[in-house]
C-alpha cells in the first residue's frame, strides 16, 4: 500500500506538503503512510483514493491485506484462520445481497459507476460546489421538519450572518446549527474519526444548541410510547438499550454492506428507535450522510417539498410497520444517484 500512495503521490507531482494540505493532515502523516510505518485509518481511504486517484477498491484491498498480515503474522493456524474466516465472510455477504433486489442493485451499480467518474474531477472543483449544496441541504433538511425559510433566506442568514424579518429565533437558529453539524461530519469524515456514540450526541447537540438546551446532545430520559405515525402501533422504547444495539449493529456490519445501504439502514434504525425528544429526523440525516461522505459519496439531500416528503414517510413507514426495508432502501439510494447527478452536472 505505501507504494500505491507513494506513486500516486508522485504521478500527480505533488510534493508531500502539498499532499498533505489536500488532505488536510500534518504532512509528517503522509511521510509515514508512505515508509510504511503508520497506516491510515479506514476511513482515510475513501479520501486519500479520491485526492490521490487511486482506485477505491484497489486500495480498500491493499489495505485490507495489511491488515490482515499485521494482525495474523505468520503464525501456523494463520491459514486455516483465514480459511475459517472466509467460509464466515461469504455467509454474511450471501445473506446481505438476499437484501438486495435487482432494481436496488441496478441502483447501486449506477451510483458506483457515476463515484468513480467523480473520482476523476479536480478538488478545487470538488470544494467549490460542496458548500453550494451544502447550503440546500441545509435548507431541504430543515423544510422537512417544518421550516418557513426559503433558499435566500437561508443562504443570507448562515452566509451573511443577517437576520429576516418575520421569521422566527428558532429557524434563524436551525439554519446556523445545521450548517455547523455539517462543518462538524466533514471533520470526522476528515479526520478519519470513526462513528460512536460520543459523535452521535455531539450532532445532536449542535442541532439543538440554543433552541432546547437542556436536550441538546441527550437521550430522552424516560421511557416513553412511541407512535411515529397514524399507521404506526406504539412502541414501547428504552432508549438506552435500544441505542448500544444500534451501535453494535453498526460495527457487526460496517464492513460487510454497501455503504449506500449502511447509511440508509443507519437513518432508518435511528429514525425509528426516535432517541431524543427533538431533532431526531435532522440527526438522522446527518448520520446517514457522515457514513456516505466516509466513503467518498456526495450528501443524499432528500428534497422537502410536499411530493418527496410523501414519498419519504410512506417508504418509512412501510419499512416501520411492514419491516419490508426495501422500499426505504431504493428511496435513499435513488436520491444519491440523483445527488451524484447534480454534482457532476455542475462540475461540468
Amino acid at each position: 500500500m505505501k507504494n500505491l500512495l507513494k506513486n500516486a503521490r508522485e504521478q500527480k507531482n505533488l510534493k508531500t506538503r502539498e499532499a498533505a494540505k489536500l488532505l488536510e493532515i500534518d504532512q509528517a502523516l503522509v511521510s509515514k503512510f508512505e515508509n510504511g510505518s503508520r497506516k491510515p485509518t479506514r476511513e482515510q481511504i475513501p479520501k486519500l483514493a479520491s485526492i490521490l486517484e487511486i482506485d477505491y477498491e484497489t486500495l480498500m484491498v491493499a489495505w485490507l491485506k495489511e491488515k490482515i498480515l499485521y494482525e495474523i503474522g505468520s503464525d501456523e493456524l494463520a491459514l486455516k484462520a483465514i480459511h475459517v474466516t472466509e467460509e464466515h465472510i461469504k455467509n454474511n455477504l450471501s445473506f446481505n445481497r438476499k437484501e438486495i433486489s435487482n432494481s436496488l442493485q441496478l441502483v447501486l451499480n449506477e451510483i458506483d459507476g457515476l463515484k468513480k467518474f467523480l473520482n476523476q474531477k479536480s478538488s478545487n472543483d470538488r470544494l467549490r460546489i460542496a458548500q453550494t449544496l451544502e447550503l440546500e441541504y441545509t435548507f431541504e433538511s430543515n423544510r422537512i421538519e417544518g421550516n418557513m425559510l426559503t433558499l435566500h433566506e437561508t443562504d443570507l442568514i448562515i452566509s451573511e450572518g443577517l437576520t429576516v424579518s418575520g421569521k422566527s429565533m428558532r429557524e434563524h437558529l436551525e439554519a446556523i446549527n445545521h450548517k455547523e453539524a455539517i462543518g462538524y461530519i466533514k471533520q470526522l469524515m476528515e479526520r478519519g474519526f470513526p462513528f460512536n456514540e460520543r459523535e452521535l450526541l455531539s450532532i445532536h447537540n449542535l442541532i439543538l444548541r440554543g433552541i432546547i438546551p437542556e436536550d441538546a446532545g441527550s437521550y430522552r430520559r424516560v421511557q416513553v410510547m412511541i407512535t411515529g405515525s397514524q399507521h404506526m402501533p406504539p412502541k414501547q422504547n428504552l432508549v438506552t438499550q435500544e441505542m448500544e444495539d444500534y451501535f453494535k449493529w453498526y460495527e457487526s456490519q460496517k464492513s460487510n454492506l454497501h455503504p449506500v445501504i449502511l447509511a440508509a439502514k443507519m437513518y432508518e434504525r435511528l429514525v425509528t428507535i426516535h432517541p431524543f425528544n427533538d431533532g431526531n429526523g435532522r440527526t438522522s440525516r446527518l448520520v446517514m450522510n457522515l457514513i456516505l461522505l466516509q466513503h467518498g459519496y456526495v450528501i443524499a439531500n432528500i428534497k422537502g417539498n410536499y411530493d418527496n416528503r410523501m414519498k419519504y414517510y410512506n417508504a418509512l413507514v412501510s419499512a416501520q410497520t411492514k419491516n419490508n426495508k426495501e422500499d426505504f432502501l431504493l428511496y435513499i439510494a435513488q436520491i444519491e444517484k440523483e445527488s451524484l447527478e447534480r454534482y457532476l452536472s455542475m462540475i461540468n
